[in-house]
């Protein structure tokens, strides 16, 4: 656990209602005792969590200076964070990197921001904020038991700000030579335990450059409104959340790519007897992604989700529920795609409906004041699967008060796409889809959290994950013939994750944290090998950050965050060392101003990758440029 941003939380939004919390005032001690919910899905203290979390606060987040969410995302120090062009990134836990990289759940407000096309994320479609998280939790590991299919490496949950937390306007200005941003947000109440916040902001970045220092042409823009309304009569607790986006993207080859969508969530939670609790959760989600003449992607979501927790007398504690999801996308034909003459992809059927349905349950069972066991099983019905079962055993031993060891054992699957077995592309390569099956993860892990000292605080964990029928290219027949999307590599990867913090006075605090892992992948005897173990992801073996933050007289703040981050094999890029640093000013109670500097040692340095990549990579060879921004805030009418 890092004091900065190493305290786990809920996955959900059951204790809203509550007072928001300053994290930076409170002592070591006091984090560590925070109730959270990521791992149980019910409320239990930090320090009794079996698992691998770290939570970046809204306090971090903000004197990070980041704006958008892969910046705030490097914060964890379980995560690997990789900018790929100025508006794409590639992001996960415990590997399997790239573009494309389908093993990590991520959720806004418990809305799946994953897409059937590649089991992935579209990290420049979803520009949450700052002033309206709360916290980003961010859990390393499976969490399939609870999250479902595609919760294999991890689990991320973006958590924003009850309305009543963000009452008055805030007005945000910042700009520098590489990017300028701008965002208007206000709430109020509208009567007796009723409150509401609307927001609007607009941003636009420059290119950046390749190594050579020429324009690399992924410049983008992108403008977003939305609301929140929170109403909270007796044991209810009743939100309405919506969000509206458009935006464009210079490409680094090909034309302009056009991004718009919108979104709409309804959720209830009503408070039981004896702790109990019920909540009920509807969302609707739509996005397009069109690049004329290459290709588009419309997408509507529609999902239900009911979740129930309770005790059973004093040693069980029981959540169960279930849920239905229905995605309808539709891939326009490309008779000749431009940016590819003489190939032409499609998905075949061009439009389909997919369903998902789940009915899950966990038991936290006491087998002693010190020792707790907590056994799960989701069942998950995928529609090119069918019913796939995913359990989970936990173990955790409360040593002291301020020390917890705990280990676990899963199985997570990474369900097939419209990419695994619609795709198909004619030209001088075929490509046709095969019978692809599900990806299968067993997971073994081992965690220690607690508090050397008064002032100190640390987590580490182990893994040891088992895979089988990974994602390959296969060429049956040999050269000449078409490739098939097949499952044809199997292996291990293993590695340890530490983070920690010490308070060295009151006004500073230092955390750090780093991980390493090796991947031991191969194919199987009868797979062709098609395009090399690099189709599975592009990981370094280690990383690590350290991380200062300053309280300074007069209401001013410095932070400072290095990182270095290994080497990638292929497609290759060299290690990196780089330093972010922000210092911040409140000039009045109500006015602030910060300078920003993001990647200060280096004009420009590669993240992933020097030449183009293939498909599971995405497109590489453009670096990431320094930046520093001048950021002004005022807020009123609190």
């Amino acid at each position: 656990m890092a004091l900065s941003g190493g305290l786990p939380a809920r996955a959900s939004d059951l204790a809203s209602a509550a007072a928001a919390t300053d994290f930076s005032s409170l002592s070591i001690d006091e984090l560590a005792n925070i109730d959270v919910s990521s791992v149980s899905k019910a409320d239990q203290p930090l320090s009794e969590a079996a698992a691998a979390i770290f939570v970046i606060t809204h306090d971090d987040i903000i004197r990070s200076g980041a704006k958008r969410l892969p910046d705030m995302l490097r914060l964890a120090p379980n995560l690997q964070v990789a900018q790929v062009t100025a508006a794409s990134f590639a992001i996960t836990a415990r590997g399997f990197n790239g573009t494309a990289a389908g093993k990590l759940l991520v959720l806004i407000d418990g809305r799946s921001i994953y897409t059937p096309f590649l089991s992935g994320v579209f990290w420049d479609m979803h520009d949450v904020p700052s002033e309206t998280i709360e916290r980003i939790e961010v859990i390393s590991g499976p969490g399939a038991t609870l999250w479902g299919a595609n919760a294999v490496n991890g689990v991320i949950n973006i958590i924003t700000r009850n309305s009543k937390d963000t009452q008055g306007g805030v007005l945000n200005v910042s700009g520098g030579r590489r990017e300028r941003r701008a965002s208007l947000q206000y709430g109020a109440t509208l009567g007796e335990a009723l409150t509401y916040r609307l927001y609007a902001q607009t941003a636009d970045h420059d290119h950046n450059v390749t190594a050579s220092g020429l324009n690399a042409r992924d410049g983008w823009r992108q403008s977003q409104a939305g609301f929140r309304i929170d109403w909270a009569p007796g044991r209810d607790l009743l939100t309405l959340q919506g969000d509206v986006y458009d935006g464009s993207q210079q490409q680094v080859r090909g034309n302009t790519q056009v991004v718009t969508g919108h979104n709409l969530t309804a959720r209830w939670t009503r408070q039981l007897d004896q702790g109990a609790s019920l909540q009920v959760q509807a969302y609707y989600d739509y996005f397009e992604r069109r690049k004329p003449g290459v290709y588009g992607d419309f997408l509507h979501t529609y999902d239900l989700e009911v979740q129930h927790s309770f005790s059973l007398g004093a040693a069980h504690d029981i959540v169960w529920g279930g849920g239905y999801r229905r995605t309808e996308d539709r891939f326009p034909i490309v008779p000749d795609n431009i940016s590819q003459p003489g190939v032409i992809q499609f998905f075949s059927p061009e439009s389909r409906s997919l369903d998902f349905a789940n009915l899950f349950a966990q038991d936290t069972i006491a087998l002693s004041p010190a020792l707790k066991l907590t056994v799960g099983l989701k069942l998950e019905h995928e529609p090119y699967s069918g019913l796939e079962p995913l359990p989970s055993a936990r173990l955790s031993w409360k040593a002291s008060e301020t020390t917890l060891f705990w280990a676990a054992v899963s199985r997570a699957v990474r369900a097939p796409t419209r990419f695994d077995r619609d795709f198909y592309q004619r030209g001088p390569q075929d490509i046709l889809p095969e019978s692809f099956q599900p990806e299968e993860l067993v997971a073994y892990e081992l965690g220690y959290r607690g508090q050397p000292t008064a002032r100190s605080s640390l987590s580490v964990s182990a893994f040891y994950n088992v895979y089988d029928k990974l994602r390959t290219f296969e060429r049956p027949g040999g050269r000449g013939r078409p490739v098939l999307i097949g499952n044809g590599m199997e292996g291990e990867t293993y590695g340890i994750e530490a983070w920690g913090a010490y308070q060295v006075r009151d006004w500073w605090r230092l955390s750090a944290g780093a991980n390493w892992m090796r991947k031991d992948l191969r194919f199987k005897p009868d797979s062709s090998g098609v395009g090399g173990l690099q189709t599975a992801g592009n990981d370094p073996k280690y990383q690590a950050s350290i991380r200062s933050s300053m309280a300074l007289p007069k209401g001013g703040s410095l932070d400072l965050q290095l990182r270095r981050v290994g080497s990638l094999p292929a497609p290759a890029s060299p290690a990196y060392t780089e330093l972010n640093g922000r210092v911040g000013w409140a000039l009045t109670d109500s006015l602030e101003l910060s300078i920003t500097g993001f990647n200060l040692l280096h004009d420009h340095h590669p993240e992933f990758g020097e030449i183009r990549s293939r498909v599971q990579q995405g497109a590489s060879g453009v670096e990431t440029a320094r930046s520093v921004v001048v950021d002004v805030t005022w807020r009123f009418g609190s």
